[in-house]
């Protein structure tokens, strides 16, 4: 239902995407791209739109690196990734489509990459593995707290764990809400 309902903003930035590749060869490419991500202690490919140049894209992939590193410079961004998706978190919708494959969920804690969750794992901390990955989550509404993600994580598992099925609905709406109230604000990366 989200993705009829977003269909004619998808339509615009993809739109918006083909324009500044039309008129940047540098920013060309794909208009996806995936990355390695773990829910549930399963590996999928966590789909996004492409904010990072070709060039920059590649590097990463080649490093075994996850885009956040790279996105917080703004000389590795296309013009539409560092005006519109970026700032809006509009870079997150495709994301949608894992939520419809069942690769994750709509609320639930960040979903990591690989690596981070093997070390995580060696410390004795296994909830990626036993919870789906959300497109939303506690750690992705709090901008600006100074709460780590990762207790903010912890945090959303203990109530997934423990509240009843209608209160987790409700919480879940609460935190769908925030989300809502977060990117009406712009408040993704600003350059």
């Amino acid at each position: 239902m989200l993705l009829a309902l977003l269909s004619p903003l998808i339509v615009a930035l993809l739109a918006a995407m083909a324009v500044n590749m039309t008129v940047s060869p540098a920013d060309r490419g794909g208009f996806l791209y995936r990355e390695p991500r773990v829910s549930r202690g399963r590996l999928f490919g966590l789909l996004k739109f492409r904010t990072l140049k070709r060039d920059v894209l590649d590097q990463m992939r080649g490093a075994d690196g996850h885009a956040r590193l790279y996105e917080a410079d703004p000389d590795n961004l296309t013009w539409t990734g560092r005006r519109l998706l970026k700032p809006w978190y509009l870079d997150e919708v495709p994301q949608l489509l894992n939520v419809l494959r069942g690769d994750m969920s709509l609320v639930g804690p960040r979903p990591w990459p690989p690596e981070m969750v093997r070390r995580q794992d060696a410390e004795g901390r296994d909830y990626r593995n036993r919870i789906p990955a959300g497109l939303t989550g506690p750690a992705q509404v709090t901008k600006g707290e100074a709460t780590l993600f990762e207790d903010l994580d912890v945090l959303y598992l203990e109530r997934w764990s423990t509240l009843s099925s209608w209160a987790l609905v409700r919480f879940d709406l609460q935190i769908l809400w925030r989300t809502v109230v977060v990117i009406a604000r712009g408040e993704g990366l600003n350059f």
